[in-house]
């Protein structure tokens, strides 16, 4: 996980690289024909977008309206997560065996793909497509069961080094993007709002301890099948803050009814 988000900070800016034959405009042919011979020389265009490079006034003239949307790798965000127990930032009795780590409790997500549409060069809407992780670091030494009803766990004899708990979904966000007009660096700012549905992929746990050294286990662990919530962007430029927070319970298990989660940090690549 360290070397990808290494690799993501390093790329955050990029949202697609795409390859194209060009348009009349991009593309030069230069026809000589000598005695029966013809040469054709053709002039190909590779175009690396960073941003909202393809939106902006000082590249061509914004449209008033149109259709958009492709494979992408942007909306990067890197942050903490919290529990939230009925509205308490302190877990119940029921739940003090989810106690966690905050500063190694995090968030990271990044979308893949987008179509929406720009109603004029201030405003558009779009749904994307992408993959969200919720890494819980507890502090007890315990062990999440599998296949279970309801969550539950065991305490076990050994000092764990990392009890990671996490889950991992595929997440379809629907957007709603205010921004500025460009100032004189060609950057705005944004403010991107919108509703959220997830689908569960897996859960995991992760431990490492000198008696049992690295171990890793697999299975729903009762996390929500289906996932609802709400995010906030606001930024500048390709770098902003974001929150999110889950309406619906974290977990599908009675004992923990009203046990939610909410996210918050850093986002890169708005557009």
């Amino acid at each position: 996980m360290k070397k990808l988000l290494l690799t993501i900070l390093l790329f955050s800016g990029m949202t697609a690289i795409k390859a194209q034959d060009t348009s009349a405009q991009d593309t030069t042919k230069t026809t000589r024909t000598a005695g029966t011979k013809s040469v054709r020389n053709w002039k190909y265009k590779m175009d690396l977008s960073f941003g909202d490079h393809e939106d902006s006034v000082k590249v061509r003239k914004a449209h008033k309206g149109r259709f958009m949307g492709g494979i992408t790798f942007t909306r990067i965000d890197i942050g903490f997560s919290r529990l939230i127990d009925n509205g308490s930032f302190s877990l119940s009795p029921e739940n003090k065996f989810l106690d966690y780590k905050g500063a190694k409790t995090s968030t990271f997500s990044f979308d893949v793909l987008y179509f929406g549409y720009r109603f004029n060069p201030n405003f558009k809407m779009y749904i994307a497509g992408g993959f969200d992780w919720t890494l819980i670091r507890l502090k007890n030494n315990i062990t999440i069961q599998q296949n279970t009803p309801d969550l539950s766990y065991i305490e076990e004899p050994v000092d764990f080094s990392k009890n990671r708990f996490s889950s991992s979904y595929v997440h379809f966000p629907l957007n709603f993007e205010l921004r500025s007009k460009e100032n004189h660096n060609g950057k705005r700012f944004y403010f991107v709002f919108g509703p959220e549905v997830s689908f569960l992929l897996n859960g995991k746990v992760k431990q490492i301890s000198d008696e049992r050294g690295k171990e890793k286990f697999r299975d729903d662990y009762d996390f929500q099948p289906v996932r609802v919530g709400g995010t906030v962007r606001l930024g500048y430029g390709g770098i902003g803050l974001f929150t999110k927070y889950y309406f619906n319970d974290m977990f599908d298990s009675v004992p923990q009814a009203g046990l939610k989660n909410i996210a918050f940090g850093v986002t890169f690549g708005l557009n």
